[in-house]
């Protein structure tokens, strides 16, 4: 069967890391490779509780179509937590999306023409450069350093690009290099995107699963013109089976996201948004996070202890404030990808880095998640993974 395709279709390959979750379904896997919470922590009891409230006492609004901007008392939930990251804004300023992945592929759509540039750290978020990648834009990556983005590289390129749509960023525990941007280079930003005229897309999904210190204002909180956009979503602190995200944006951006989801899917679930509104206001979401982050540090902590112990000489990795993940630096000789398939030998499962990178190279890179194994699964396959390490570093030497 022949079907003519739209052109776009060559542009969009399936997730690699998708893919592979396939392979880890295996029991027996040891897998640091999907971004998944710590199932054990979803509030189950408690949802039970409220799925049968909603029902019985709301059961027909709850099965009903709803606005598309999103259930009211959600959106009111959400303005306040917004202030968690120090950002101030109200109900009407807030669009529900179906997980702030909905969010991402929204932006693309709205300012993305073929051959607009859009500008990401490199290196960036998988599930970002795909959804992107299907309007056919050119991407610019800018190194990143131990405080963030290296601002100076990125006046740079602004400087001599004219079509520039949007600056893609991480700020908080980024995906997947699990690094944190400073204060300086969030000011920064704002000021270089006021200075050339360009939207900020702000994607945050971590940034209150933070370990040490306090918790960092989002860039959004030093926006002057009402040019970032703000990606929130419950996915990692509540729960991501229930796809609810946000984006946090001025009116007039707004509105733009809000006719293209109305075309896309014309709401969120309203029965969720309903469940996730009621378990805000009757339980306190503060401790739930704290329990992940117990959860999570600890087992950061291990992780790193173990890589320190396990890995090679030569091999370098990131250690992350918070959030779900760690960054792998090989030699440059060793391709990650090849060494995936012999850890997946070993039944251990890992991202190989280059599928982060949307101009390619740097295959001797890959991405560790903490957040999903228990503590003695991540000991026995960093041991695991350090074996493998070690044996192709021997054969290139050999």
């Amino acid at each position: 069967m022949a079907l003519q395709y739209a052109k776009r279709m060559d542009n969009i390959k399936a997730s690699e890391i998708r893919e592979l979750l396939k392979l880890t379904q295996r029991p027996e896997v040891i897998s640091f490779a999907g971004g998944l919470p710590a199932p054990e922590l979803f509030p189950i009891e408690e949802l039970k509780r409220i799925a049968k409230e909603v029902l019985e006492e709301n059961g027909a609004k709850a099965l009903q179509y709803g606005p598309t901007e999103g259930y009211q008392p959600l959106r009111e939930e959400i303005a306040k937590r917004m202030e968690k990251v120090h950002v101030s804004t109200s109900p009407e300023n807030i669009l529900v999306t179906s997980g702030s992945q909905q969010g991402l592929d929204f932006a693309a759509r709205i300012f993305i023409n073929p051959g607009d540039i859009i500008i990401c750290e490199s290196p960036s978020y998988l599930g970002a450069i795909n959804a992107f990648k299907a309007y056919e834009p050119k991407f610019i990556e800018v190194d990143t350093d131990d405080k963030g983005m290296v601002m100076e590289d990125l006046e740079e390129v602004l400087k001599n690009n004219d079509n520039v749509k949007f600056i893609y960023v991480i700020p908080d525990f980024q995906n997947p290099s699990g690094k944190t941007w400073s204060i300086e280079r969030r000011k920064k930003l704002v000021e270089l995107a006021n200075k050339y005229n360009v939207a900020i897309l702000e994607d945050n999904p971590y940034g209150e699963l933070r370990f040490e210190g306090e918790i960092s204002p989002a860039v959004k909180h030093y926006d002057t013109e009402g040019r970032v956009i703000f990606l929130g979503t419950f996915s990692k602190i509540f729960c991501p089976g229930l796809r609810l995200g946000w984006v946090a944006a001025e009116p007039e951006v707004l509105s733009k996201f809000i006719m293209v989801k109305q075309g896309a899917d014309l709401q969120s679930s309203t029965i969720s948004q309903m469940e996730v509104a009621s378990f805000l206001q009757q339980y306190n979401i503060e401790e739930h996070i704290e329990k992940i982050k117990d959860v999570y540090r600890k087992r950061r902590d291990l992780m790193m202890k173990t890589i320190e112990e396990e890995f090679p000489e030569g091999v370098k990795y990131t250690y992350p404030e918070g959030g779900l993940f760690t960054w792998v630096v090989l030699p440059e000789h060793i391709n990650s990808r090849e060494l995936a398939v012999k850890a997946l030998e070993k039944n251990v499962a890992f991202v190989p880095g280059g599928s982060f990178f949307p101009n390619g190279g740097n295959e001797n890179t890959f991405r560790l998640n903490y957040s999903n194994m228990d503590e003695k699964r991540i000991v026995e396959g960093i041991k695991r993974l350090g074996a493998v390490i070690k044996e192709a570093m021997e054969a290139e030497l050999a």
